[in-house]
């Protein structure tokens, strides 16, 4: 078995698709109308690995946990075989970084937001 997709809750397909694959460098894999409005939106990371299913949230409690699916926490983790690359694209293009890039035991590591406010590890490996 493998995880293939994690469900994220956004307000609107377009603008999350703008900035997933626009800002954070992400490859649209499908955008498929399932009728009322709803979307099977698939988003990956240019260099593969689990999608993100783009879910528009369908109610009070659904909308209410845009942009805090976790409480604050990092919640999803961003892997590069070039920090300073990616970070310098990504910075340029409006993505906003929480704090500078820093060095860890493990690796290159930086927090940024999604356009939500869902917070991301953009993070290079030590190898």
């Amino acid at each position: 078995m493998r995880q293939t997709l994690t469900a994220l809750l956004v307000r609107d397909y377009d603008e999350a698709i703008a900035f997933y694959v626009g800002k954070a460098g992400f490859t649209l894999v499908e955008d498929t109308p399932q009728g009322g409005g709803k979307r099977w939106v698939v988003v990956r990371p240019g260099g593969g690995g689990a999608g993100l299913l783009l879910a528009r949230a369908a109610g009070e409690a659904q909308t209410a946990r845009i942009g805090d699916q976790t409480g604050g926490r990092v919640f999803l983790f961003l892997e590069t075989s070039d920090f300073a690359a990616d970070h310098a694209r990504m910075s340029a293009a409006g993505v906003r970084f929480l704090e500078a890039p820093r060095r860890e035991p493990y690796g290159a590591v930086a927090v940024f937001e999604d356009l939500y406010g869902n917070r991301w590890d953009l993070i290079e490996p030590k190898a």
